[in-house]
């Protein structure tokens, strides 16, 4: 069978180095020892999965190749065609093609394989939106393992932005942050000044003031404990 290699990486500085281009050649290359594959082309482009192969500079001629040669395109996984199911769905109908990884599936397989794929990228993002919520509320509440991990993850959170803007945002996440509980040091002084004893008593002492927390809502134990270990306060020794 005639096979058509296409190769795809979603950067220039990773088709320039070559990143992930070798492992992808290798996938083809194996599948196509095992299964008596003649790769008669090779084509390599470097752009976003989000776009369709048929519009991809080179994905063009890949297609045309196949058409005009009777040959099958071939990828070394789904993703290096399309993340998108529809794309998959409209690739059926125009050439024949295989997955190196799992070169034994028909297309109809392979795109039940891309709607799971998507299914489950739905999922994992909003299960991600569901975590940085939780995140961003801890970090507002003092919560300094989470402000660190939201600093970690500024480059993730502000995909496509300057490293110094991603720094930049983490930044202003943590100010925010540093600058409520100084507004709140006067008040939980007066608080302890009082005598008080516990993080709950505090709690009550901070909602009887009319006090809110950073996203509006009542204090807890746990929300004073985590502003009070980022203000460096303590309870007055008895």
């Amino acid at each position: 069978m005639k096979v058509v290699s296409y190769l795809r990486v979603s950067t220039s500085r990773q088709g320039d180095s070559g990143l992930g281009l070798e492992a992808q050649r290798e996938y083809i290359a194996l599948a196509a020892m095992q299964n008596d594959w003649e790769v008669i082309a090779e084509f390599i482009d470097t752009v976003s999965g989000a776009e369709a192969i048929e519009n991809r500079p080179e994905g063009k001629k890949a297609i045309a190749l196949c058409k005009a040669e009777k040959a099958t395109l071939v990828a070394a996984k789904l993703d290096r065609l399309s993340r998108d199911v529809e794309h998959i769905a409209g690739l059926m109908k125009r050439v024949p093609f295989k997955v190196a990884t799992m070169p034994n599936a028909e297309p109809l397989q392979l795109h039940i394989y891309a709607a799971l794929a998507e299914q489950e990228r739905v999922f994992i993002s909003q299960r991600t939106s569901d975590a940085l919520r939780s995140l961003k509320k801890r970090a507002e509440a003092g919560d300094q393992r989470a402000l660190k991990k939201l600093r970690s993850r500024a480059q993730a959170l502000e995909v496509g932005r300057t490293q110094e803007n991603r720094e930049k945002a983490a930044k202003a996440v943590a100010d925010r942050v540093t600058n409520f509980h100084r507004h709140l040091e006067p008040q939980i002084q007066a608080c302890l000044y009082t005598g008080l004893t516990t993080l709950a008593q505090v709690a009550d002492c901070l909602n009887g003031k009319g006090i809110m927390t950073a996203r509006g809502g009542v204090w807890s134990a746990t929300q004073v404990k985590r502003v009070m270990d980022s203000l460096g306060l303590q309870f007055k020794q008895v």
